[in-house]
């Protein structure tokens, strides 16, 4: 095992998006049926739009976020503990927008100073 937090918080980085892209053959509700692919483009293309696009920023693809839901998909910001549900693709500028400012200007801000939360 290497741990790689200094080079990592020496290149910039300072936030984490996971958007679920999980998929399942069951009755029950999954991500990539609602939009999850979608989303993960939305995400990416706000993001380099921004020119913060795996800088200061990561995205993930993840499997289950445990937030299912047919009417959208999940996605979590980390440090900040950010948590949401039924995202769709139109969602997701004012979601980034209120999570990190309008520009991108707020990565890396701690949580508890970039606003209420998203409801």
């Amino acid at each position: 095992m290497r741990e790689r937090s200094a080079e990592i918080a020496e290149g910039g980085f300072t936030d984490h998006v996971l958007v679920c892209t999980n998929a399942r053959d069951s009755e029950y509700a999954a991500c990539a049926e609602a939009h999850g692919d979608e989303v993960l483009d939305a995400v990416q293309s706000w993001l380099k739009d921004r020119g913060v696009f795996w800088s200061s920023v990561h995205v993930a693809e993840t499997s289950c976020l445990g937030l299912c839901s047919a009417d959208g998909t999940a996605v979590a910001v980390h440090p900040r503990g950010r948590w949401f549900s039924d995202v769709v693709p139109s969602d997701v500028p004012d979601l980034l927008a209120q999570v990190f400012g309008p520009d991108a200007s707020e990565l890396g801000v701690p949580a508890d100073a970039t606003g209420p939360p998203l409801g």
